[in-house]
């Protein structure tokens, strides 16, 4: 059985849909152990300890960077969390953090990186003019929306798209992607080579017990 830890600042729709997928036997093998918000007032906290899961505030507020990051590096281990999901956590992790999990952290991003990086990004492909968006799913290294993809879906701008519809056909998309890259690092079937996610082989890369 492997730990999940999830970490969020808001709602968390992709923590939501991780749970359910554990929960219909999508995501085998595997529990979420702990689900960590930077936001004691997060709203995805709430929604986890309703489902009877292991929910933690470590506020970061007016704290530095170095001691949140060992406060919530310390509540994963101590939950023997194996892989870390960023689901819509609003913060970067500092290069001490990422080294604690090489290769055990993942992250979803609302567009078909590299193309539109940071904040806004749907927002980005609509006033751009791009005819096709999308998600990744991609391991987290020490620059933003860097790290080696896993999992992409592509979505359609339509001529009728708004931003928020968009959005949302993004989003829907997100749940899948989230799914099948978790079931993906689990398994250990790939390879990196290079920047390259190469799947159907035997990682070399291995997670914890």
């Amino acid at each position: 059985m492997k730990n999940l830890g999830i970490l969020l600042s808001g709602r968390g729709s992709n923590f939501v849909a991780i749970a359910d997928s554990i929960a219909a036997g999508a995501i085998p093998n595997a529990r979420i152990a702990v689900v960590i918000s930077n936001r004691p007032d997060a709203p995805g906290l709430e929604t986890a300890r309703q489902r009877g899961l292991n929910a933690i505030a470590i506020p970061s507020k007016g704290k530095p960077r170095a001691e949140h990051d060992r406060e919530v590096v310390a509540a994963l281990l101590d939950n023997k969390v194996d892989l870390v999901c960023l689901a819509g956590y609003m913060r970067l992790l500092s290069p001490w953090f990422v080294q604690q999990f090489r290769a055990r952290i993942l992250n979803i991003h609302p567009s078909l990186l590299p193309s539109f990086p940071g904040l806004e990004a749907q927002q980005q492909a609509f006033a751009y003019g791009a005819k096709v968006s999308g998600c990744t799913v991609h391991f987290v290294d020490e620059e933003l929306d860097h790290g080696a993809i896993i999992v992409q879906k592509t979505v359609p701008v339509l001529d009728s798209d708004d931003e928020p519809t968009l959005a949302a056909r993004i989003l829907q998309q997100e749940h899948i992607a989230y799914t099948e890259a978790i079931n993906i690092v689990l398994e250990g079937k790939f390879n990196l080579v290079g920047r390259r996610v190469v799947k159907g082989q035997r990682s070399e890369v291995r997670l914890q017990k």
